[in-house]
């Protein structure tokens, strides 16, 4: 079993390889930089202490020194037991002679000088340096170790956000995946590749996954059985009703709205059934048809209906438009769309019925002239039970989310929108790709 990785043992391992390299890199950096220019001051040293320390050769045989900076010279004095002065090296700098052995700062001409002065019983030497050399040579040295690590902290921001995005990445995949689910999807969310820490958050979302895909199961279980106990005495009422409506002339009236409400009972069962098919996470098998003259099937089927409605119901529909799906569930969303604008459309209106071909495939469009949505219903139109037709007009509240979950399922783009040419009414409009071959 592989191991799994872990964001405190990744960011562990990475910033100690970091805080390793770095170390070395600047230690290095420091050491090399240091070394010349200790190398540098030593010699001077060496050469000044050879010139002035007493009696020897003269300067001019004396190769000169590589740095002939005048400020890096050191004043060297040296007196005789009488105080007399035997040599100067800088005689410009009159240092008096001191009493005590010993290091101690003085200002000479205006300058800062650090002085060093050792008493002998035959003579008295005195070495001094500028405290700006001094200063200088400090601040090389600070900055040449400095230097490295200042140029290491862009990297290592680099090197930090290399890391945390090579470990984080997972979670965005993650993420995405999460987002791209479906609201049917039961597969649980896959840990092989989740940091340790962060399993347990993985496990308890897959058993929160888990106990909604059993509670989405237990509802449509539920919707099911119900629809089918209802089925039968609803049909039996609907016989009882037909029966009463030849017996007894009199009640037609309160009969005929009976017959009404049982019919509209019947409708919803109906719808609820299919709703509950619709739930299922596999669609049916795809075949490819020819989906205008199904469209004109459909209208066919409902010209009795919008005769009776006083409705002029019209197609403009040129076969064959083949494409591929359920040639079953296609057919349920059309008949909704039509029967969904039959309804709501007045007496004396129109509903045109038109498809044609587009660049990916083929457009459906349902126009009709009916009052409507009101405002804000547009956001609503595709919930269960939402009716934002006036309550005189019969209906569920199903048809177009029965619609909408069917075209989710096909791969269709459905829009209902109120319509945009100036008229009143709603356009719906259903975008289909065309036909692919199945392999």
């Amino acid at each position: 079993m592989s191991r799994r990785p872990s964001l405190r043992r990744t960011t562990l391992v990475w910033v100690t390889l970091l805080l390793a390299a770095a170390g070395l890199i600047a230690a290095s950096m420091a050491y090399l930089y240091s070394k010349s220019e200790t190398a540098d001051f030593l010699d001077g040293q060496l050469r000044q202490i050879a010139l002035n320390a007493g009696p020897g050769p003269a300067a001019a045989n004396v190769p000169a020194a590589p740095d002939q900076d005048p400020e890096d010279r050191f004043a060297v004095t040296i007196w005789n037991a009488e105080g007399q002065i035997v040599h100067q090296s800088l005689p410009s700098v009159a240092i008096p002679i001191p009493q005590v052995s010993g290091f101690y700062n003085a200002q000479v001409n205006g300058e800062a000088w650090r002085i060093y002065t050792l008493r002998g019983p035959d003579q008295t030497v005195e070495v001094a340096q500028r405290a700006t050399v001094r200063d200088e040579i400090a601040s090389n040295a600070a900055i040449g170790a400095a230097l490295p690590v200042l140029l290491l902290i862009p990297f290592s921001w680099l090197v930090v956000g290399l890391a945390l995005h090579r470990t984080l990445r997972r979670l965005d995949i993650l993420a995405a995946e999460l987002a791209t689910r479906s609201i049917m999807a039961t597969e649980p969310l896959p840990v092989h590749e989740i940091p340790t820490e962060l399993t347990s958050l993985v496990t308890a979302m897959n058993g929160l996954i888990l106990r909604l895909h059993d509670a989405l199961t237990a509802q449509k279980r539920f919707l099911a059985d119900a629809a089918h106990t209802l089925r039968t005495p609803i049909a039996a009422m609907q016989i009882e009703i037909g029966n009463l409506t030849t017996e007894v002339p009199p009640a037609r009236p309160r009969l005929d709205a009976l017959a009404a409400g049982a019919r509209r009972a019947a409708q919803l069962v109906d719808q609820l059934l299919r709703l509950a098919r619709l739930d299922e996470p596999q669609p049916p098998s795809r075949i490819q048809f020819d989906v205008a003259a199904l469209l004109l099937d459909c209208v066919a089927d409902q010209a009795a209906f919008a005769a009776r409605k006083g409705i002029d119901l019209g197609a403009e529909i040129t076969p064959p438009a083949m494409i591929n799906g359920a040639e079953n569930e296609v057919r349920t969303l059309f008949t909704n769309l039509i029967e969904n604008a039959l309804t709501y459309t007045q007496a004396g209106g129109k509903v045109d019925v038109s498809l044609w071909r587009t660049k990916d495939g083929f457009c459906a469009e349902v126009l009709d002239t009916g009052p409507g949505l009101p405002a804000g219903a547009e956001a609503h139109i595709f919930e269960r039970f939402f009716r934002a037709a006036p309550e005189e007009a019969e209906g569920t509240g199903l048809g177009l989310a029965i619609a909408r979950r069917i075209a989710d399922r096909q791969g269709f783009r459905l829009a209902v929108i109120n319509r945009t040419d100036g008229m009143s009414g709603v356009m719906a409009r259903v975008t289909m790709p065309g036909a692919l071959s199945f392999t």
